[in-house]
C-alpha cells in the first residue's frame, strides 16, 4: 500500500509542477484533465501526509520510552503521545485504504433522475411527487441546479412520470444509491376509510453522458412532434412543441414537452436519451463483472425494492443495508445525508472486503 501511496504522491507533485508551465495553461483540454487528476489525488496525498506525521510522532515516542531515564511527568506525556498516535495511525490507515479503492468513474458526473408511479394508481403518483420534492430539496441544500426535462402530471397533483437533471459537484456519487423501487405505506389522501395502503414508485438515476462520449446517428432516430398536454390529457399549447424521440435500434422512447420551444424540448430529450443509452451500456458492462457487481450497494437491478417509507410509524427502512430510522418527515424534506452516508459506508466496506478477499 505504501509503495502505491508514494507513487501517488510523486504523481501529485509532478502535476503540481506541470500546472505552472505556460504550455499547459495555454492548452485548455490538457489543463482541465490535469486539474481533474490533481483534484482526485489531493485528498489521498493530504491523508498520507497526515499519516506520516502521526507515524513520526509514534516512532519518536517509542525511542524516548525505550531510552529510559525520563522523569515521571515527562514519561506520562510521552506515553500519552504513544497511545494517541498509535490509535490515530490505525484510523488513518483504514481511511487511506478507502481512499485507494477504485473510484467510480461516474462519481463526478451530473445526473438525470427519472421517477415513475408504479403499483397503486393515484396514490403512487402522489408519492412520486413527494419523492421529486425530496430530491429537489436535497439538491438545494447542496447548492446543485435542478432542471425539469419532462413532466406528466395527474389531475390530483400527482406525477405519473417526471425526468429532471441535477447539476452539481459529485451529484452522481451521492444520488447513485437511489435507483430502485421505493415503497410507501400510508393512508392515501384519496382514501376515506383510514386503511393503510402500499404503493410503489420506481426511481432511475442515470449518469449524464456527453455528446462526445455517445454520438447518436440521425438515421437511428425517429422524431415526432405533437402538442403538449397537461393533467387529464388536455392540450396546453396551441403549437406543436412537444418532442418524442424513438431510438430505432433499441426501441427506447423519450418524450419532452416541458418547454414551449420545440428546439429546447429536442435538446432535453436528446440529453435524456443519450444518458439512458450510456447507462444501458454501463449496465451491460457491469453485468460482465459479476464479483464487482456483488460488492456494490444499490447499483444493481432497478426492479429491486430498496426502501420503505412507513407514514403511520414515521419510519424509513433501507432494505439493502438493514437501516431503519424514525425521521420520515425530515428525510422527505430533503435531509437525506444520514441515509446516503450509511449507504456509502456500507458500499465502501463491501468493496474493501471484496478487495481483501481477492
Amino acid at each position: 500500500m505504501f509503495d502505491k501511496l508514494k507513487n501517488i504522491e510523486d504523481r501529485f507533485n509532478e502535476i503540481n509542477e506541470k500546472l505552472m508551465e505556460p504550455d499547459i495553461t495555454n492548452n485548455q483540454e490538457n489543463y482541465r484533465n490535469l486539474m481533474k487528476e490533481y483534484k482526485t489525488l489531493s485528498p489521498i496525498v493530504e491523508k498520507f501526509k497526515e499519516y506520516l506525521e502521526m507515524k513520526n510522532q509514534f516512532d519518536e515516542s517509542i525511542e524516548l520510552l525505550e531510552a529510559g531515564g525520563l522523569d515521571k511527568d515527562f514519561k506520562e506525556m510521552v506515553q500519552m503521545q504513544y497511545d494517541e498516535s498509535k490509535e490515530k495511525i490505525e484510523v488513518l490507515g483504514e481511511e487511506l485504504k478507502i481512499l485507494l479503492l477504485p473510484k467510480d468513474p461516474n462519481d463526478d458526473r451530473n445526473v438525470i433522475i427519472e421517477i415513475r408511479g408504479g403499483a397503486g394508481g393515484e396514490e403512487a403518483a402522489l408519492f412520486a411527487n413527494s419523492l421529486y420534492r425530496m430530491y429537489s430539496m436535497y439538491a438545494q441544500t447542496k447548492g446543485w441546479n435542478i432542471e425539469v426535462m419532462n413532466l406528466n402530471e395527474t389531475e390530483l397533483g400527482g406525477v405519473k412520470e417526471i425526468s429532471f437533471s441535477i447539476e452539481g459537484d459529485g451529484a452522481y456519487s451521492r444520488l447513485k444509491y437511489e435507483s430502485g423501487v421505493h415503497r410507501v405505506q400510508r393512508v392515501p389522501e384519496t382514501e376515506s376509510q383510514g386503511r393503510v395502503h402500499t404503493s410503489t414508485v420506481t426511481v432511475a438515476v442515470l449518469p449524464e453522458a456527453d455528446e462526445v462520449e455517445l454520438e447518436l446517428n440521425d438515421k437511428d432516430l425517429k422524431i415526432d412532434v405533437f402538442r403538449s398536454s397537461g393533467a387529464g390529457g388536455q392540450h396546453v399549447n396551441k403549437t406543436s412543441s412537444a418532442i418524442r424521440i424513438t431510438h430505432l435500434p433499441t426501441g427506447m422512447v423519450v418524450e419532452c414537452q416541458d418547454e414551449r420551444s420545440q428546439h429546447k424540448n429536442k435538446d432535453k430529450a436528446m440529453k435524456v436519451l443519450r444518458s439512458r443509452l450510456f447507462d444501458m451500456k454501463q449496465q451491460a458492462h457491469d453485468s460482465e463483472i459479476a464479483s464487482e457487481r456483488r460488492s456494490q450497494v444499490g447499483t444493481g437491478d432497478r426492479s429491486e425494492r430498496i426502501r420503505t417509507y412507513n407514514y403511520p410509524e414515521g419510519r424509513i427502512s433501507d432494505h439493502r443495508i438493514g437501516l431503519t430510522i424514525y425521521r420520515l418527515e425530515g428525510v422527505l424534506n430533503g435531509n437525506l445525508d444520514e441515509v446516503i452516508d450509511a449507504l456509502a459506508t456500507a458500499d465502501q466496506a463491501a468493496k474493501l472486503s471484496a478487495q481483501e478477499g481477492a
